[in-house]
This record gives structure tokens, sequence and C-alpha cells, in this order.
């Protein structure tokens, strides 16, 4: 098995002992992403659809970093502080991806790195 490291300066630098993406065979499994801006590495600033926005920003980043695109996205998870920005979140999702969707499952969670309300991951496959 050969593992491809995959990693733009579009997206935020990992913050842990991790790598924004590894890409096996034409299979790229995508690490969380949560909304910091890349240059900063600071949380976005303003509501929930800010926020929200920035995660499938930096998700479609390291997707093209990847040769892909959000299009190429078999299976998203989304992490939610608070489950009430699910509507959000499905409103904000049509805006980036179109039929056929990916799989997908929203989970909620106690809390999120860096004090953050979202976090998205996704596994990508390309060709075809």
């Amino acid at each position: 098995m050969t593992r491809h490291i995959i990693h733009t300066d579009q997206a935020p630098r990992a913050i842990g002992t991790y790598s924004q993406a590894v890409r096996v065979g034409e299979t790229v499994y995508l690490s969380g992403q949560i909304p910091l801006v890349p240059e900063t590495m600071e949380l976005v600033e303003g509501d929930m659809e800010t926020q929200i926005r920035r995660v499938f920003d930096n998700l479609r980043a390291v997707a093209h970093a990847a040769n892909g695109r959000l299009a190429d996205v078999v299976k998203l998870n989304v992490f939610l502080t608070d489950l009430g920005h699910f509507p959000l979140v499905n409103q904000v999702m049509a805006e980036y991806f179109e039929e056929p969707y990916p799989a997908r499952a929203a989970i909620g969670v106690a809390a999120l790195p860096k004090g953050a309300e979202v976090e998205m991951d996704a596994v990508m496959v390309l060709g075809d």
C-alpha cells in the first residue's frame, strides 16, 4: 500500500499529528476541518453560516490539492456542537454539492477543537 500525503496552503495546516488528507489508490481521506482561516489559523469571524461555509471552503481546497473536487466526495461526516444548526448545514451544503449527494452522517458532539461549533471530514474517490 502506497500512501500519498496531501497538503495545501489554501487550507489550515494540521494542528496535531495528522495530515490534511491521505490518498491510497483512488481513495482520498480528508481530515476534519473546522472553520479556521488558513492565513491566520484563527476561527473565522461571523455567524454559523459563515463558519459552515469556511469549513466547506477548507474541504474544497484540500480536495483540489488531491486533484479532486467536492463532487468526488462519497462520504461526509458533520460534527455539530448544536444539532439545531443541521437545517443550516443542509441549506449551505446544497450550494456546494449537486445530486447525487454523498452519503452523510451528522453527529452531535460536546466540544470541538479550538472551540469550533462545526467540523467536517470526508472520503473522496477519484477516477471514473
